[in-house]
């Protein structure tokens, strides 16, 4: 058994940054499944958002993303996030990272959709996400051990079963191991790997969900999964992001007969909000034509999107011909598990940021280069929450006794079967009598069951498809009960948002399902201390 301070799950930017501000004399260990490069914070191609030119303020930057959002965000925590920004930039930079600036020095602003401003700061064109991650990668505090490598399939709960007290893991070769920890971090990323086409690292699974919501833990807005429209797509299988800072530069979408398939949909057409651009792709693929992204109209491509170009050139297109073959996929995910503004959750002692976590910043659908920002300030304020409240964090709780359910685990489904049903019954349209069956079908497997069962004796591959069925079916539940479309959750039978859900939140537990009242009231976790 191995003993820390903090145990941070995962190694994305929220994680990296909660623990190079963590007191140097706490002892922190980061877990993470793959290498630490897996995750979608070092995939990153956008950027972050802030409103640092003298054209823009945080004002603009918070109308903007309350009306990406569609109106369905913690207001409050939403002005915290937007106006601290600016400070975040300073903070990276003080850091080492150097963002893109023009010859005369001024910083380079791009834009994206939904955004009424330039205010999208990049690093090396397209590799924002890998810059700033090399750079907290490289100046980690020598109190932070970073181990790679392991699944945390199991949150360790203590004798009364109310805090969280640690996590179990497995290793590559299979080997169980055991960590105490004072205070228990999730930033294990989001679930886009439950469909078969995705943005997302190749081990971002929902993993993080699943371990919450077996522990008893309230998982919020599950319904609101946010699809890229432009995915690379080749011979049938999607190859990465083509981020949406070409369109920024004047791309636009076109279909199979050269026809703009954004005209006349939405005002800022091909810059919309990115549930709309991803909608109407989805359409022009259902009817039968190919969608492209015509990038002929952009000096210097290669130069200016190096990663993209790299990305094109293996998979053999021609950048010259001005045309991308694109596809909409899984990109992040809005809900998640339910924090309060320092990023408690409703189990002692369990605290999440980053995808993992739902803060209520996103909204219904997340603005465009908001979730690296999110990451940075969520971080930071998780780590100054800790550093101050130490015996919060005290870890002389006993384990709890082992009373699972004996039960025998079915042959479940291959992966890819679940990632094509996902993509079907709650994917980017979604229909309530789908939905039924789809859930019927993930509770034929006994997912129910298996909850409450003994995971020690399953390998990790079992493990993982088990961890898939739940996050799916907490994802299609949660989708059958919102009877509306808002942002990312579009029902064909509610096409239409409704007022009065506009301030309901889902949120699920192995207890039950409970409705959230209004929006900025719904996110205080009570916590008994």
């Amino acid at each position: 058994m191995i003993k820390c301070d903090i145990l941070i799950i995962g190694s994305g930017i929220a994680a990296m940054q909660l623990a190079r501000n963590l007191s140097a004399d706490l002892h922190v260990i980061i877990i993470t499944k793959g290498k630490w490069q897996n995750s979608n914070s070092f995939m990153a191609q956008g950027g972050v958002a802030a409103a640092v030119s003298s054209d823009d303020s945080w004002e603009l930057h918070f109308k903007d993303t309350i009306e990406a959002g569609e109106n369905f965000h913690n207001d409050s925590e939403v002005m915290k996030l937007v106006q601290i920004a600016p400070e975040m930039i300073k903070n990276l930079q003080n850091t080492g990272v150097r963002f893109d600036c023009y010859k005369n020095g001024n910083l380079s602003l791009g834009k994206e959709g939904a955004h009424s401003r330039n205010r999208i700061l990049h690093c090396g064109g397209d590799a924002t996400g890998k810059h700033i991650m090399e750079q907290f990668h490289l100046n980690l505090p020598q109190n932070v051990e970073l181990i790679e490598g392991q699944f945390v399939y199991e949150l360790l709960l203590d004798q009364n079963k109310n805090r969280c007290i640690g996590v179990k893991t497995r290793d590559r070769k299979g080997e169980k191991h055991i960590y105490r920890a004072g205070g228990t971090v999730l930033a294990a990323g989001g679930i886009g790997g439950l469909y078969p086409f995705t943005s997302n690292d190749h081990t971002i699974a929902g993993d993080g969900l699943a371990l919450a919501y077996k522990a008893g833990v309230k998982i919020t807005d599950a319904e609101f999964i946010q699809f890229h429209p432009t995915l690379l797509y080749v011979n049938g299988c999607t190859h990465g992001l083509i981020s949406e800072a070409v369109r920024g530069e004047g791309a636009i979408l076109v279909n199979d007969q050269g026809e703009p398939i954004m005209q006349g949909v939405h005002p800022l057409k091909d810059l919309a909000p990115r549930h709309i651009v991803a909608e109407q792709i989805f359409k022009e693929r259902l009817a039968g034509r190919d969608v492209f992204l015509d990038i002929s109209m952009i000096a210097d491509f290669p130069d200016k999107f190096p990663t993209i170009t790299d990305s094109c050139l293996k998979n053999g297109i021609d950048i010259e011909a001005g045309k991308i073959p694109v596809a909409p996929g899984s990109h992040f995910f809005m809900g998640g598990i339910k924090i309060d503004p320092h990023g408690r959750s409703s189990l002692e002692g369990l605290y999440s940021i980053g995808e993992s976590a739902c803060s209520g910043v996103h909204g219904a659908n997340r603005l465009a280069s908001n979730s690296l920002l999110e990451g940075l300030v969520y971080g930071k304020r998780l780590a100054e929450y800790l550093n101050h409240n130490r015996k919060e964090c005290e870890s002389a709780h006993k384990l709890s006794p082992i009373s699972y359910q004996d039960i025998v685990i079915p042959v479940l489904p291959e992966k890819a079967v679940i990632q094509q049903k996902m993509m079907e019954n709650a994917g980017i349209i979604r229909e309530g009598r789908k939905l039924k069956t789809f859930i019927q079908w993930i509770e034929s497997y006994g997912v129910l069951e298996i909850i409450k069962s003994d995971l020690d004796a399953l390998p990790i591959q079992q493990i993982e498809t088990i961890f898939m069925l739940i996050s799916a079916h907490i994802i299609a539940v949660s989708s059958l009960s919102r009877e509306e479309s808002r942002g990312g959750h579009i029902r064909a039978d509610f096409p239409n948002s409704r007022k009065e859900w506009e301030s309901r939140h889902i949120i699920n537990s192995i207890h039950g399902m409970e409705i959230g009242g209004e929006n900025n009231e719904s996110y205080q976790i009570e916590i008994h201390a």
